[in-house]
Order: structure tokens, then C-alpha cells, then sequence
């Protein structure tokens, strides 16, 4: 006698975008066939989340503010490690898809895209694979190639992050709890990696490689 083993839970889906419309509609658009157990605003509420639902999807757009989605999506993967990723973002600099794979996104899909090409890459995601839109491949296949920049640490990419915020060594040293000397020491520590000599060149680095909120 066979025991019928009932229908299978559905995948559990975050959603994390700072255009209300937009996440509402990537809500709707899964609705069907995947359980979107919420959507947040901002990058710092997408880790808070994570940590609740346990997700197995989750969908990031890039530039939030809080937590940008590069910085958002590595916090999740530690948390979560089970869980999938995929930026779907407005961004088709190269670079944010070099970044969005080193924080651990498996997808990368431009908002343009159809809904069509964004079910594609979650099912492409879902079995292992990886996925970038088809209007980057060529661009992303030549970033990719190019020799790897360190890589920053965590607090490194925190202190880098203030620094193209505009805030001063103070105001970081306030932010993070820690002395003005060690501040600077992390920011004289961040250009020498870099090899970027100047405040300005810092930040355009933070906004090309998706750490600027």
C-alpha cells in the first residue's frame, strides 16, 4: 500500500527593495508558486529577516539604504548559508556583478529584464547554477577575468563605507565605537590595499564596487 506523502513545502522567498511598487511586484509576480514570507526596505532589515524566516530565495536590489545589497546579501549568506541569492537591480556597471558574486549572489538581473527572464534565473539558481543577464555576459565574462582587487575585510569595508558617506574620522570612530587614531589607521590601512591615494578616489572605488549605501 502506498502512502501518499503530500504536497511539498513551498520554497520561502525575502524580498529586499526600497521601491515599494517594485517589491510588490516581484511579490506578486512569485506569489503562485513560492511562499514570500516578506519584503524589506532596506539592507539592515533583510539581515533581521533573514534571521527570522530562514529563507531559501532571496531577492536584493543592489543600492538600499542602511546596508547596501552587496554588504546585506554577505551578511545573509552567513547566516543563512542554505540560502539563494539574486540581485535584481537597475546597475549594469560590470563591477556591482563582480561584487554582488564575491558577497555570495548567484544571480544578477537587471530590472529591465522580463518577469520571464527573472523566473528563468531563479530556476536556474535553484539547480546549482549561476545566472547574469544576458545583456552583461560579455561585459562581466572581461571584469571577470581582469586580476582580483584584495579583498577588503569586514571592518574595512564598514570603515570604507562612512568614508564615502562624507563622514569624518570622528564621526566614524563615534559610529563604531573606537578611538580617531584607529580610524585613520584603517583608512591609511584601506588606501594602501587599494592602492587609491585620495578621499575622492576612496569613494568613487565604494560606489563602482557597490559598498557606498
Amino acid at each position: 500500500m502506498m502512502i501518499a506523502s503530500g504536497p511539498r513545502p513551498r520554497l520561502k522567498v525575502l524580498i529586499a527593495d526600497d521601491h515599494t511598487l517594485v517589491a510588490e511586484g516581484l511579490a506578486k509576480l512569485l506569489e503562485n508558486d513560492f511562499d514570500v514570507v516578506g519584503t524589506v526596505d532596506n539592507g539592515a532589515d533583510l539581515v533581521s529577516a533573514a534571521q527570522r524566516y530562514y529563507p531559501d530565495l532571496a531577492l536584493i536590489d543592489v543600492s538600499m539604504p542602511e546596508l547596501t545589497g552587496v554588504e546585506a546579501a554577505r551578511k545573509l549568506t552567513e547566516i543563512v548559508p542554505h540560502c539563494k541569492v539574486i540581485c535584481v537591480t537597475m546597475h549594469s556597471n560590470p563591477e556591482f556583478v563582480r561584487e554582488a558574486f564575491r558577497a555570495g549572489a548567484s544571480g544578477y538581473v537587471l530590472k529591465r529584464s522580463a518577469g520571464a527572464e527573472l523566473l528563468e534565473a531563479i530556476r536556474q539558481v535553484l539547480n546549482g547554477n549561476a545566472y547574469v543577464s544576458p545583456l552583461l555576459t560579455k561585459d562581466v565574462l572581461s571584469i571577470l577575468l581582469q586580476p582580483k582587487t584584495p579583498a577588503l575585510t569586514a571592518r574595512q569595508r564598514e570603515i570604507l563605507r562612512f568614508v564615502a558617506q562624507g563622514l569624518s574620522a570622528k564621526e566614524i570612530a563615534n559610529r563604531l565605537n573606537i578611538s580617531v587614531k584607529t580610524a585613520h589607521f584603517h583608512k591609511t590601512s584601506i588606501m594602501e590595499k587599494l592602492n587609491l591615494h585620495t578621499t575622492a578616489e576612496l569613494t568613487k572605488y565604494a560606489l563602482e564596487h557597490g559598498i557606498a549605501s
